[in-house]
This record gives structure tokens, sequence and C-alpha cells, in this order.
């Protein structure tokens, strides 16, 4: 009987060159692109409530929706400008449409649902303003017409505002980042959600209390979205999901939870005073905000540790799947 021989050399285990990453890590600067990212699913998430809230009659909330867009779209390509670090940078990508590139198609999301934003925003604030002061400033046609053209570019931003909320998802998905990348199914839900969320607080702080009620709903909706794509993150990727539970990253993504979670609950019962409706309102900010930081900061932590790009890559090449190729690091979303 042929006996079994023992390996004469153990298993190897992961080693890199020196210890050194095998990718780029992302060039990115704190605040600007948290807060980017923050205000540009606010923007979006608001403008869906906006439409939502006029259909429904709630006219005091959609303003707020209105304006809270605006504003969310404004402040964020300021951020992204202060990011890039000059304004034709941003100004270039608008030069031609690719399809086939998220940054691309995101600079167009971001140009079109900024003009509408404004759009609607300056056509609500006219509407709401007292008819002989819009008179005194505006051709006679031009008045009647503004609350026509406001409406229309509202319907309009309620489809840009969704693809407003999730492009920046599927931009730091489609890279060499093993946190983003291989999360690429649950980041556009996780952005959503942390945008009907933001988008909900600020309703909520922003309008009486007794015209909020679809604020509240929205709000909790959001966060219950968030946290459950967030749990699938953190259960699904295994060794790449490392970064979303440990280090600075690992805290944040914990404090997010926290916040988003009391945020959301409070939400449900934010009704019955002012207390409980700022409580909501600002956990839920906070919850959002960490959110967007822990996310990047997890990006930044798996492309410095060379384990996660190299590991997963054996794994799958051991098994006999093809080695993933994403596109190399990009320096902003």
């Amino acid at each position: 009987m042929a006996r079994r021989e023992d390996a004469m050399v153990p298993e190897a285990e992961f080693r890199s060159y020196y210890g050194q990453p095998v990718i780029k890590a992302p060039v990115w600067h704190v605040p600007h692109m948290p807060l980017y990212l923050y205000l540009g699913g606010l923007s979006g998430g608001a403008s869906l409530m906006s439409a939502a809230a006029r259909l429904a009659g709630h006219d005091r909330l959609g303003l707020t929706a209105r304006v809270t867009a605006a504003a969310g779209a404004t402040l964020g390509a300021g951020f992204l400008v202060a990011e890039l670090g000059r304004p034709e940078r941003f100004l270039n990508m608008l030069r031609i449409f690719k399809p086939t590139s998220p940054m691309s198609v995101g600079s167009w999301i971001l140009a079109a649902h900024s003009g509408l934003s404004a759009l609607a925003t300056a056509s609500a604030v006219a509407s709401a303003a007292p008819a002989s002061a819009v008179a005194a400033r505006l051709p006679r046609r031009v008045a009647a017409a503004l609350p026509a053209v406001g409406d229309a570019a509202a319907v309009a931003t309620a489809l840009t505002g969704p693809l407003m909320a999730t492009y920046t998802a599927v931009l730091v998905a489609d890279t060499a980042v093993p946190a983003w990348h291989e999360a690429h199914r649950e980041l556009p839900f996780l952005f959503a959600g942390s945008a009907l969320a933001s988008a909900g607080a600020m309703g909520m702080l922003a309008t009486p209390r007794a015209q909020a009620g679809p604020a509240r709903v929205a709000a909790a909706a959001g966060a219950a979205v968030e946290l459950a794509a967030g749990a699938v993150i953190e259960r699904r990727l295994g060794l790449v999901g490392e970064p979303y539970r440990e280090g600075k990253s690992g805290r944040l993504m914990r404090a997010a939870r926290a916040l988003t979670t009391g945020g959301g609950l409070l939400a449900t019962v934010a009704g019955r005073s002012r207390a409980l409706t700022a409580l909501s309102g600002l956990a839920l900010t906070a919850g959002a905000l960490c959110t967007r930081f822990g996310v990047l900061e997890a990006g930044r932590a798996s492309a410095a540790d060379p384990k996660y790009t190299v590991v997963p890559q054996r794994q799958r090449l051991e098994s006999g799947d093809r080695a993933s190729t994403p596109a190399p690091a990009r320096s902003w979303p």
C-alpha cells in the first residue's frame, strides 16, 4: 500500500513586495469629497421628494424640497470644483459625452440636474412671493409662464434626482479599489437610501410638523434601505469587507449605523414634538455624513493594504475564475 507523502514545503502565506500597495490609492481631500457626495445625494433625494410632494398636494413640503435640491446641487458643485482645483477641469468633462465612462455621464448628470434644480427653485420662490413684487421685476408673459416652467423643471429633476443620488456609487465602484469595486452591487442602494434619508431629514427640519408627514416617511424608508445595504456589504464581501468593520473607516461606519438607526426610529414618532423632529433630523444628517466619510476611508484603507487586492485574485484563480480587471482608480468620483 502506498503511503501518502507529507508535503515537503509548507503552504505559502500571503506576501507582497516589501509590503507595498499594488494599486494606486485614490486621491481625494477631506472634507471636499465626502461633502460633495453627501450634498449630491441630498439634492437627488430632495428632487424626488419635491415631485412626489407636489403631486400629493403638499405644497409647503414641495417648496422646501425644491430649495434643498438647488442648494445641495450648488454647494456640492462648489466642493467638487474645490476638489479638482480648477473649474476648467470640470468644464472640460462637458466637451464630450461618452456613455461608457461613468465620469463623463456623471458630469453631464450633475450639470443637467443643477440647472434644472435652480430653475425649479427660482420659479417656486417667485410664485410664492407677492404678485406685485414679481410683476415689478419681470415682464407679464414671463411672470405668467414661470409656474409652468418651474413645474416642468421639477418633473425633470424627478428623473435626474435618482441618477444624481447614485451615479457617484457607480463611479467609485468602477475602479480597482477593492472595497469599492467588490461592493458594486450594494453601493448604489447604500447611497440611494442615504440620499432619501438625508432629504427626509431636511424636510422634517425645515417644514412645519403638520405638513412634514411625507418627509418623515421618506426619512424612515431611506434609513431602512441604507442600513440593509450596509449590512449586506459587510456580510458578503468577506475579507475585502474588513475595512468597513475595522480601523477608522470601521468606526465611521458603526457611527453611521447607530445614528441612522436612531434617526430612522425617531422619524416614525417625530410628529409628536419639535424636539423629536430635531433629534431625528440631526441624527440622520450626521449618519449620512458618516456613511460618506466611512465609505471613502474604507476605499483608501483597502487600496493601501495589498492583501485586499492580491488574496481575492489568488482565490479567484484557484477556483478557476478569471481575475477581475477593473479600471484604474480615479482621483475624483
